[in-house]
């Protein structure tokens, strides 16, 4: 595994060598979102209160790769996907107070759909996921999500631009005529 704690450009760019196709982009946009949930809903156990604060293992989490976040740079980007991931906790601290059926039926269930989708997004791709070759690709998903999101509101430009010089421009692979394995 690659070091943790590389700059967020190169942590970006090798991500995005593996999301070049808008379709695959366009499934992280779902399949992420219902990970990040997923992981949220399962890690709403045990609830301890601290200084009146429900504290979950979940918001541990959360803090720690807020940080993680935070500090790769750009600062925009970080804040961002702090903020990103702390909506999708939030929603997903309710599930942990119910039943253990629907806890793990919700946790469970919106974790495989978002790995489906996931996978579903790398067939057009015709490339396997990022995590394959690095664990960090765990945490940059996220990171990728937003990035992208960011990107078509015309933010971080030049994050955007070190992208595509590295690694070329997003297209529509043509499914019929697929490059040599990698």
């Amino acid at each position: 595994m690659s070091s943790l704690f590389r700059p967020g450009t190169e942590l970006m760019v090798q991500y995005a060598g593996y999301h070049r196709d808008r379709r695959n982009i366009a499934t992280h946009f779902v399949g992420i979102p219902l990970i990040v949930f997923a992981v949220g809903v399962l890690l709403a156990r045990p609830t301890v209160t601290v200084a009146g604060l429900a504290l979950t293992p979940a918001w541990v989490l959360w803090a720690l790769a807020a940080a993680w976040y935070v500090s790769r740079g750009p600062g925009l980007l970080g804040v961002a996907v702090a903020a990103v991931t702390a909506v999708l906790v939030a929603l997903a601290q309710p599930l942990g107070a119910g039943t253990t059926t629907a806890w793990l039926a919700w946790g469970a269930g919106c974790f495989v759909a978002g790995w489906l989708v996931q996978f579903v997004g790398h067939l057009y791709e015709g490339r396997r996921p990022a995590f394959f070759d690095d664990l960090v690709g765990l945490l940059v998903g996220p990171m990728f999500v937003v990035a992208e999101a960011l990107f078509a509101f015309g933010r971080l430009r030049q994050l955007a631009a070190e992208i595509e010089r590295q690694v070329g421009p997003t297209m529509l692979r043509d499914l019929h005529h697929q490059p040599a394995a990698r």
